[in-house]
């Protein structure tokens, strides 16, 4: 298996001095702090804190989101975990080989991934799914932190559009270094970036994302991995 030739080098976007997870109780975002001390009050038993990232250390894809959902990893402490993106991102994983096991939308259900992690730009749940642009800014040292750590990673899959303006800006690159829409293809830092729609419940009950769409993505993510 060859490794990347650029394993190992820090992306350009990265902090040396920061860390690729967000701490429990992370302070930097006033707003994201407020809305998990609403959430924790109402709900103390759900995980209530910055989602970590889920996968192998030594993954060569890296497939990012925007932010946890509230009753999704919010609630359950694992990316993409206990809501409806998160059924067809595993169903997706396991179908073309990136994940083993059953996914029973619990951290507990045993699923592991292969070759592959997942994370988040923003690692907080934010009120009505939507960070602040200040917010994406002050979490994407988490971000660059998350890409330098891969040793062996090739390929990132971007879940949106504002996953893949914050993967950009991770790696030092203007958004205008990769086209827009599902299926946008670039080499940015030595990585190969493939966008796709994000697998929301929007996105998939309108048609406006099939899972023949999602699919092609990873086949394709895996043809680069070859």
């Amino acid at each position: 298996m060859a490794v990347h030739p650029d394993a190992g080098r820090p992306s350009p976007g990265a902090d040396p001095g920061t860390q690729p997870e967000a701490p429990r109780g992370c302070p930097l975002c006033p707003r994201l702090v407020a809305y998990r001390a609403e959430n924790r009050a109402a709900h103390p038993h759900w995980f209530n804190d910055p989602a970590p990232s889920f996968g192998d250390e030594g993954a060569r894809l890296l497939v990012v989101g925007l932010a946890p959902g509230r009753t999704g990893a919010n609630r359950t402490g694992r990316p993409f975990t206990g809501d409806g993106a998160g059924i067809m991102l595993y169903e997706t994983l396991l179908a073309t080989g990136f994940a083993r096991g059953r996914y029973d939308a619990r951290p507990d259900d045993g699923l592991e991934l292969i070759d592959c992690m997942i994370t988040n730009a923003v690692r907080c749940a934010p009120p009505g799914n939507k960070p602040l642009t200040s917010e994406e800014n002050t979490c994407r040292p988490f971000l660059s932190a998350r890409i330098a750590a891969l040793p062996r990673l090739r390929v990132i899959v971007t879940l949106g559009d504002v996953s893949r303006r914050n993967v950009l800006k991770a790696l030092g690159a203007k958004a205008s270094a990769m086209a827009a829409g599902h299926g946008a293809e670039a080499d940015v830092a030595g990585y190969r970036l493939i966008n796709s729609y994000h697998c929301s419940r929007l996105n998939t009950n309108t048609g406006r994302l099939t899972g023949e769409m999602f699919a092609s993505v990873f086949k394709r993510a895996r043809t680069h991995l070859e």
